[in-house]
């Protein structure tokens, strides 16, 4: 999750995300100023193609003003895509239009995730190349992260979240850590499984923890373009601050309609299609 991203899909704000505020269940904290927020994508956007990586515009709309969070649909392995299976929903079929997507450019479809089983991909964190962590979720279910699990192979951990303030406030794995390079990690210690800290100190990941006045506005959601090149949302200054002060360049954008009123930051607008893992 921290080497180089060549191909990234992102999917721009269109009229279901105008109207995400009308329906209760979708989460959004405000009635969505949707010309900000595309113009807050936009420059996002534009951030990330200065940075080296092709950035790709899924091109289609849903009733899911979420698909524009398109970290969570599908899971792309260097065997092919995986589509998930939100416990979400109201977000399900999203997985149909990015695997859409995958499979008009050449990316075999590998396995999906089933009923009864549910997976959001911000509940899957790679370690390393042949490591992977599942968060069991309001998101994820036991039966989804073990067919994931099975799907992928290899090693695999899972850790239970806790259920914190419910759907109101979400907790997905990535939520509560973010890898910035091989080394280096920003978490947030309060929500952080006890396996998983124990796991990243075994390992020899440094962590940069997230004050709580940060956690709110994504201070614990940060996209690595390449090791210790990274993006963050605005309003987090004490994470910067620390990520500057291990050696990391930071690059930050506004965050206010696309990221803090739906709760997503830029990992989760993002679905990495190839890093440069060098194998």
């Amino acid at each position: 999750m921290t080497a180089p991203l060549r191909d990234v899909l992102v999917k721009r704000p269109g009229p279901a995300f105008g109207r995400a505020f009308d329906d209760p269940t979708h989460g959004y904290l405000h009635p969505v100023d949707l010309g900000l927020a595309q113009r807050e994508h936009d420059a996002f956007v534009d951030l990330l193609a200065s940075l080296g990586p092709t950035v790709h515009e899924l091109g289609a709309e849903t009733e899911s003003p979420d698909l524009v969070y398109q970290f969570d649909p599908l899971l792309v392995t260097d065997r092919g895509a995986i589509p998930l299976r939100s416990g979400k929903p109201k977000r399900r079929g999203e997985e149909l239009a990015v695997e859409a997507w995958t499979l008009a450019r050449g990316i075999p479809t590998l396995a999906r995730i089933e009923a009864p089983g549910t997976v959001d991909g911000g509940d899957t964190l790679w370690l390393r190349p042949d490591l992977l962590c599942l968060g069991r979720t309001l998101r994820t279910n036991d039966a989804g992260a073990r067919r994931l699990a099975t799907i992928v192979g290899g090693d695999i951990r899972i850790y239970d979240l806790p259920y914190w303030r419910g759907d109101a406030e979400l907790v997905h794995l990535l939520s509560v850590i973010s890898p910035v390079a091989d080394d280096l990690a920003v978490v947030y210690l309060p929500l952080l499984p006890a396996g998983l800290h124990e796991l990243v100190a075994d390992l020899g990941i440094r962590m940069i923890e997230v004050p709580e006045r940060e956690y709110s506005t994504l201070g614990c959601n940060v996209l690595a373009v390449r090791p210790g090149v990274v993006v963050l949302a605005t309003g987090n200054p004490t994470v910067e601050r620390a990520l500057r002060e291990r050696g990391c360049e930071v690059h930050t954008y506004a965050a206010s309609e696309i990221g803090i009123n739906g709760s997503g930051g830029p990992t989760c607008l993002t679905r990495p299609i190839l890093r440069d893992t060098g194998a």
